[in-house]
Formats: structure tokens, C-alpha cells, sequence
């Protein structure tokens, strides 16, 4: 690797860690906008104008409360847990393709951190690992509240990853990848993956809910029913990591969407407009584009939360084991016939 592609991959890095703690932090601002719109209220307005510095009211909350350990928890574990999910969280955007590569001092470079083979699968290997940090918090917690959260947590996830894979393999059919960044070069234009797998968009967005603990699908940290469920005993900053990893979580769940279903950084006439002002602006526009997308898919991750009531947990199970594998599996035979009839 060459001198200038290694710093430049070191200063993306930079900016999209930067980039997903500014998101995530700016979620919560635009999460008490989104409720209050929805319930007819104002929302935060105190902290500078429309209330935009409340997001830096509460960090610098986090970070200056009192740093409380409970005396029978497992004090490396306690500490390791929103560690292990705030990293889990980060390390996720790492495949993701941002834009189309762009010319800086006659020198190509691509907008991803990484193009690896098996992007998709490192994707899934990032997320299987993110539960264990849900998982170690809420045991080192001793409190039956945060077990019983993290045990909801974890089955949850095991549960809800099967679906998902299920309905990536319909997608990996038709594209013939696992690379990211190819599965959004095979998207060009507007030729996007949703027109070609409509019900499997479906099932991995209802998955992505369960994935994040998104409401209707909240029952790990079920308030009316364990307190907070895996963070009760947190407090601080430990606390601020768990809730910054939910908001990352979405950032990415959002960007992965945008990147397998929605065509990624791709445009209707990107070609015309690259032609008209050039590679580069065109590049910048389809990250433009990218970011357009995942803010939409965030705003519709909140509308639902403030829209549909949460499931009991047998409803939860039901609809993962009864529901969603039988019509991915059935998704996945479908378009296994129609590709073979269309050959």
C-alpha cells in the first residue's frame, strides 16, 4: 500500500468515526424532536437556539456525573460490557462504501475504509459480536432486572440473525457477491436491489429493528417491566456508551440498508451529471445521496418507535420463528425459480 492511500485511509477512518458519533449524538436531538412533533409538543428548546446544543448538555452530563460501580458486580466485566458495544458498534462501517472513488493530485481513492470479499459476512460477524456486549453488562450487573434484559437481549438476537441471513441469501443469488462495494456498483443508476427483492427489503428491515433493539422490539430494556433491562445498574459514561452504541447501531443498520437495497451512493442520470460537472462533484453528490437515504431510513426507525406499541416477548418470538425464517426460506426459493425461468 502506498504512502498516500495509507494516510488517506487513516484520515477516513478519522472522519467516519467522527461522522457516526456526531449521528448518533444527534440522534437523541432528533429522536425528542420526532416524539414531540408526533405527541404535539414542542420538544428541547432551553439549550441554544431550537434547543441544537441539547445533545452537548447531556454528553457533558454523562461524562460529569458520579462514575457508580454496584458492590456485587463483576467490576472488569461491568467495565468491559459497554466497552465491548460501543466497539461492536463502531467497527461496523469499516465495509461500507461511501461514495464512487475520487481523483485527489492525480492519485485515485476509494471512499471505503476497506473492500473486502466477504464484506457482507463481516457485517453479520460485527453484529453477532455486538449482543455480547449486552450480554457480559447485564450478568456483570448482578441484578436480576439487567439478566433477565440481557438473556431477552441475546435470544433475541440469535433469533432474529437467522432471518436475516436468510433473507441476504435471496440478495447474494442475484448479485453474486459478498463485496459491498460491487453489490453497489451492480446497483447503478436506478437500478436498485429493492425493486428485484421487495419482500426480502421487508424482512431485513423488520430484522434491523430486532437487531437494534428498536422499538416495537424493545424488550430488552422493557422500562414497565425490568426498569432499563440490561443497563439499570449503569451510570455515566458507561451508560452513555450503551446508549450511543443503540444510536450507532441504527447509523449503520441505516447505511448497510441503503448500501444492499437502496442503491447505495447511486442516482438516477449520475452518468449525465458526471459528464456535466465532473467525477468528482458526482462522487461527492452520491455521498450527498447516501447520507439523504440513511437520514431517511433513521427518521423512519424513530416514526415507528413513536407510532407502534411494543410486542409482548411471545408475540416477538412468534412472528421470528413462525413468521419471518418460513417466508425467507419461501423468499429464497422464489427467486431461485424465477432467476432459473428468466435464464
Amino acid at each position: 500500500m502506498e504512502t498516500t492511500d495509507l494516510i488517506f485511509r487513516i484520515v477516513l477512518i478519522v472522519v467516519i468515526f467522527a461522522i457516526s458519533l456526531v449521528v448518533a449524538m444527534y440522534s437523541t436531538y432528533a429522536e425528542r424532536k420526532v416524539a414531540a412533533f408526533f405527541q404535539d409538543r414542542i420538544g428541547p428548546n432551553r439549550a441554544g437556539p431550537w434547543g441544537i446544543l441539547q445533545p452537548l448538555a447531556d454528553g457533558g452530563k454523562m461524562f460529569l456525573k458520579e462514575e457508580i460501580i454496584p458492590t456485587n458486580a463483576t467490576g472488569f466485566l461491568f467495565i468491559v460490557g459497554p466497552s465491548l458495544a460501543i466497539l461492536t458498534a463502531c467497527i461496523g462501517s469499516a465495509v461500507i462504501p461511501w461514495g464512487s472513488a475520487i481523483a485527489i493530485g492525480g492519485h485515485t481513492f476509494d471512499l471505503q475504509v476497506t473492500d473486502i470479499n466477504v464484506g457482507v459476512l463481516y457485517i453479520f460477524g460485527v453484529v453477532s459480536l455486538g449482543v455480547y456486549g449486552i450480554m457480559i453488562g447485564g450478568w456483570a450487573s448482578n441484578n436480576k432486572y439487567s439478566l433477565l434484559g440481557a438473556i431477552r437481549a441475546a435470544s433475541q438476537n440469535i433469533s432474529y440473525e437467522i432471518s436475516m441471513g436468510l433473507s441476504i441469501i435471496a440478495l447474494l443469488m442475484l448479485t453474486g457477491t459478498l463485496s459491498l462495494k460491487e453489490i453497489a456498483e451492480q446497483q447503478h443508476g436506478f437500478a436498485w436491489n429493492v425493486w428485484r427483492q421487495p419482500l426480502g427489503f421487508i424482512l431485513f428491515l423488520v430484522c434491523a429493528f430486532a437487531e437494534t433493539n428498536r422499538s416495537p422490539f424493545d424488550l430488552p430494556e422493557c422500562e414497565t417491566e425490568l426498569v432499563g433491562g440490561y443497563h439499570t445498574e449503569y451510570s455515566s459514561m458507561k451508560l452513555g456508551f450503551y446508549l450511543f452504541a443503540e444510536y450507532i447501531n441504527m447509523f449503520i443498520s441505516s447505511a448497510v440498508m441503503a448500501t444492499l437495497y437502496w442503491g447505495g451512493y447511486n442516482y438516477p442520470f449520475m452518468d449525465n451529471f458526471a459528464a456535466w460537472a465532473g467525477p468528482n462533484p458526482a462522487a461527492i453528490f452520491g455521498v450527498v445521496v447516501l447520507f439523504g437515504k440513511i437520514f431517511f431510513s433513521i427518521f423512519f426507525f424513530m416514526w415507528v418507535r413513536w407510532t407502534i406499541p411494543r410486542f409482548r416477548y411471545d408475540q416477538l418470538m412468534d412472528l421470528g420463528w413462525k413468521i419471518l425464517i418460513p417466508l425467507a426460506i419461501a423468499n429464497i426459493v422464489l427467486t431461485g425459480v424465477i432467476s432459473t425461468l428468466l435464464k
